[in-house]
């Protein structure tokens, strides 16, 4: 699953390749209406030693940078979220999308996979098998533990978005707490690309331990390579005039089956 872009809800819990983090605001709802002027428009420099590659417009009022790094192991990605307030979120995932680590930006909580896990998630299965099952943890900077569990399917669609190939997949994740408490559930369906060696964001709904749902859409939009217009940009283009309401529902309406 991408989850690294877990965009416009960046707010605690992580998963797998930067999961959305939904649960620092989870029974809070909010209203945004966002303008922003193009004079705010600024142009995205990633850190020395590491090179942009792709810039994305994204769906839900978000841009991500996508960048490599000389001083990572071979095969890994980085990327910075933005939102029209700025930075809020950036990950590492390895060659097969693990995801290593991820920081939000605006609580300063870092993330980080533990090294032993019961099935750690793989890119490679994935596209060698068609599904691929994932069973790990993960610990922040202030103690906590998550555990993560689910799969990635791909049902055999494929789409063309910007002129960019990609293959259409569908997921399911629980995140549990230390004590095995189920603290968010998702299912949905997102987005590879064999080329780039990663997934990017698409439609999903997610029900909270509170019974809170949420159902978003975070697919991309444009892709910007180097030399193309729109690279680096980091001011979001879609969705940003739109009121964005999470829904509040009983947990008995609003069930995920699985």
């Amino acid at each position: 699953m991408t989850h690294d872009i877990d965009t416009a809800r960046m707010q605690r819990a992580p998963g797998p390749r930067g999961l959305t983090a939904m649960a620092g605001f989870a029974g809070m709802a909010v209203l945004l209406t966002i303008f922003a002027p193009p004079a705010m428009a600024a142009v995205f420099t990633p850190p020395e030693g590491c090179t942009l590659e792709i810039t994305i417009q994204n769906r839900g009022c978000t841009v991500s940078q996508h960048y490599r790094c000389s001083a990572d192991t071979p095969g890994d990605q980085r990327v910075t979220i933005f939102t029209p307030e700025g930075p809020v979120y950036q990950s590492r995932i390895d060659r097969e999308t693990r995801w290593m680590e991820s920081t939000n930006l605006r609580n300063g909580i870092r993330d980080v996979l533990e090294a032993r896990a019961a099935d750690h998630a793989s890119f490679s299965t994935l596209i060698e098998t068609g599904r691929d099952d994932f069973d790990f943890w993960t610990l922040s900077n202030d103690g906590q533990r998550l555990r993560h569990v689910g799969r990635d399917e791909l049902p055999g669609e494929s789409v063309t978005i910007d002129g960019v190939a990609l293959e259409i997949t569908r997921f399911e994740l629980t995140t549990f707490s230390e004590t095995g408490e189920a603290l968010i559930r998702r299912e949905g369906q997102q987005f590879i690309s064999r080329a780039h060696g990663r997934f990017y964001g698409g439609v999903e709904r997610s029900e909270d331990w509170t019974g809170m749902v949420e159902e978003s859409n975070d697919s991309p939009v444009t892709f910007s390579f180097p030399g193309e217009a729109g690279f680096g940009a980091t001011t979001p283009e879609y969705d940003c005039d739109l009121q964005m309401v999470h829904l509040h529902r009983p947990a008995e309406t609003a069930r995920i089956d699985g």
